[in-house]
């Protein structure tokens, strides 16, 4: 008896292969750390550091909140919108967008929490970044450190068109993304954000800039002024964390809906991806 004759594979085989490998990992690893089916990942995305968002969201659909093994997600198939908790700094803002980045959302929108570096900024403002500092390291990965970390600039049209709209104070500019959580004691880091004169502080948006520039994902942000951490008793503490989610997580989550709700009527086309 003959052996059976030895199958080749073309480059491009090997390739396709090791790419539906690497797409049933990745859709694997986004459905066990959200605790949600890849088939329920809506076209239109929110993202957030708070599972008070997540109930926000879920409360107002009528939806059912999914825990993962990492993170929290609900999703409503009538308004084709998804919100994720990803957590808190930048390798989870790096690994949320890996995960997207497999089930190819429209667009993507941060609902974040930044500190204001301005004296003219007041907690409860909104703040557009159209660019990050990269700070935190993580976005090394994806792409030469002289790459800027921009958002999307069609999403942040809309965030401005919609801010403006409701007649909501909002400042725009660059934010400063660092990995170092309480560099408000530390004075030479202070000393360097006076000299950058970046207008807010955070601890994802670059990170996520980068990674969904390098994946093809788009991806904004909306972020609120949560603290004024360079004034004099104006780091975030246990009692004004709680005012500012009390006064402002409604309109927070209300106005990231209707941004990706007006992106959705307006079939914008971004990254080159159909509505």
């Amino acid at each position: 008896m003959k052996p059976p004759a030895q199958l080749t594979l073309s480059e491009t085989d090997t390739a396709r292969l090791g790419q539906l490998t690497r797409d049933r990992v990745g859709i694997g690893t986004l459905e066990r750390y959200t605790g949600s089916a890849a088939a329920e990942f809506q076209p239109y995305v929110l993202l957030t550091n708070f599972e008070l968002y997540v109930h926000e969201f879920a409360r107002r659909f009528d939806a059912e909140v999914r825990r993962g093994s990492v993170m929290m997600a609900a999703h409503s198939p009538r308004r084709r919108l998804s919100i994720v908790d990803m957590g808190v700094g930048s390798p989870t803002a790096a690994l949320i967008v890996e995960l997207l980045a497999f089930v190819k959302p429209h667009a993507v929108l941060l609902l974040g929490m930044c500190g204001g570096l301005r004296e003219t900024y007041a907690v409860g403002d909104f703040f557009n970044p159209v660019a990050a500092i990269r700070d935190e390291g993580t976005s090394d990965f994806f792409l030469p450190p002289q790459c800027p970390a921009l958002a999307s600039f069609k999403i942040q049209r809309f965030v401005c068109r919609e801010l403006e709209r409701r007649d909501l104070a909002y400042h725009t500019g660059v934010i400063h993304t660092t990995n170092v959580r309480f560099w408000e004691f530390d004075e030479p880091f202070r000393a360097r954000l006076r000299e950058e004169r970046a207008q807010a502080i955070d601890m994802e948006c670059a990170t996520l800039f980068t990674a969904a520039y390098a994946r093809q994902v788009a991806l904004g942000a909306l972020m609120l002024v949560s603290d004024l951490p360079l004034r004099e008793g104006g780091v975030k503490t246990r009692e004004s964390a709680r005012r500012v989610f009390e006064r402002h997580t409604a309109i927070h989550v209300d106005t990231g809906i209707a941004v990706l709700d007006e992106l959705q009527a307006k079939k914008v086309n971004v990254f080159g991806l159909r509505p």
